[in-house]
């Protein structure tokens, strides 16, 4: 069956950078789309960056544009997800789907703090 673990988060200060990780497995993971989503306390799930198959290309939310970078390595299943000049306001759970509605993993904490 499908599954998606993500790691990689943790608490960072406003400036600093963090990388997140997805590994996936039980599906064709070189035709997929992959998607990053979070999900900030009391606010609905929000689109934050897709990258399409073979990587050639990559969408970004207009709040994490210029800041966040996705990529992905199809030989080994994984996607990353590289978050620099962090904002208190990135501070949430931050997940992994396949496609822009798949299942996604159980999320990993950001929380971006002084």
């Amino acid at each position: 069956q499908v599954q998606i673990v993500e790691s990689g988060g943790g608490l960072a200060q406003p400036g600093g950078s963090l990388r997140l990780t997805c590994s996936a497995s039980g599906f064709t993971f070189s035709s997929a789309i992959m998607t990053w989503l979070r999900q900030a306390p009391g606010k609905e799930l929000e689109w934050v960056s897709e990258i399409f198959s073979r990587g050639t290309y990559t969408f970004y939310a207009d709040s994490v544009k210029g800041r966040f970078t996705i990529s992905r390595d199809n030989a080994n299943n994984t996607v990353w997800l590289q978050m620099n000049d962090l904002k208190p306001e990135d501070t949430a759970v931050y997940y992994c789907a396949k496609g822009r509605a798949g299942p996604r993993g159980q999320g990993t904490q950001v929380t971006v703090s002084s």
